[in-house]
C-alpha cells in the first residue's frame, strides 16, 4: 500500500500559528521534503520533533521527485513543507503534487497560513474576488502587459514583491494604475514589525522613498481600479 503526501502549510513569520493538525502531520509522517533543511529544523526544534529531512528546492526538484514518489510508493509517509506559507504558493510543490496524483499516491493538504489571503483581509481591499500574480514579470514592459491583462478583471490584484526591487515595481503601478489608486504593502507579517503601509500609489511610494533603508520581503494588494492606462 503506497504513502501519503501530506501538504503542510508552516508559520509565515510566528511559530504560533502552526495549526495542531500540521504539528501531528509533521510528527507522525516518515520523511519531511523541505525548501531548506536549517530553516525547517529551527521548526521542528520549537516543535521538539526529530524527523529525517531531504531538501527540495525550485533548482533541485525535478531531480528529487523520483525518489520522493518511490518511497511513496513503496509506504512511506511525507510531509512537504515550505520555508513559510502554504507549499506550492510560489513555492515548490506543484510538480511534485502532480507526479504523486498520476502515480495514484494520496495528496492531502493542511490548511494553513498563507501570506497572501494574510495581507488580503488586512489590506482594506475588496475581498470578494481576487487575482494572485506571484512574482511580476521583471521587464517593465512585460510588467505592464500582466498587470494590465489583470485590471481588466476587475479585481484586486496581489503579488509579492522583493526589498531591491519595490520602488521601481511601484513606479510601473503609477504608471499603469494612476497616482490615485488605493494600494496596501505589506511586510513582516505575523512578526514583531508587522507593517501595512496603505495609501493611494503616489502617497506610498512617497513613504517608501523617505526611508534610509527597505527592508523584508512585501506582499502588494492593489485595490480595483476604474481604469488601467496603455501605452
Amino acid at each position: 500500500m503506497s504513502g501519503v503526501l501530506y501538504i503542510v502549510p508552516t508559520p509565515i513569520g510566528n511559530l504560533e500559528d502552526i495549526t495542531l493538525r500540521a504539528v501531528s502531520a509533521l510528527k507522525n509522517c516518515d520523511v519531511i521534503a523541505c525548501e531548506d533543511t536549517r530553516h525547517t529544523l529551527k521548526l521542528l526544534s520549537h516543535l521538539s520533533i526529530s524527523k529525517p529531512l531531504i531538501s527540495f528546492y525550485s533548482y533541485n526538484q525535478n531531480a528529487r521527485i523520483p525518489g520522493i514518489i518511490n518511497s511513496l510508493v513503496n509506504g512511506k509517509n511525507i510531509a512537504l513543507v515550505s520555508d513559510s506559507g502554504t507549499p506550492g504558493i510560489s513555492d515548490p510543490g506543484y510538480l511534485l503534487v502532480k507526479e504523486a496524483i498520476t502515480n495514484g499516491i494520496n495528496v492531502v493538504p493542511l490548511p494553513g497560513a498563507t501570506a497572501i489571503t494574510t495581507a488580503l483581509v488586512g489590506s482594506g481591499a475588496p475581498t470578494d474576488g481576487f487575482i494572485f500574480l506571484g512574482f511580476l514579470k521583471r521587464k517593465t514592459g512585460k510588467m505592464k502587459k500582466e498587470l494590465q491583462e489583470a485590471s481588466g478583471l476587475g479585481k484586486t490584484i496581489i503579488f509579492y514583491e522583493s526589498p531591491h526591487r519595490i520602488l521601481k515595481t511601484l513606479a510601473t503601478l503609477e504608471d499603469v494604475f494612476g497616482a490615485d489608486t488605493q494600494i496596501c504593502l505589506a511586510r513582516e507579517m505575523t512578526k514583531k514589525f508587522e507593517e501595512f503601509i496603505r495609501g493611494s500609489i503616489v502617497e506610498v511610494l512617497k513613504a517608501l522613498s523617505e526611508r534610509e533603508k527597505v527592508l523584508g520581503e512585501f506582499v502588494v494588494v492593489v485595490s480595483p481600479a476604474v481604469s488601467a492606462q496603455t501605452d
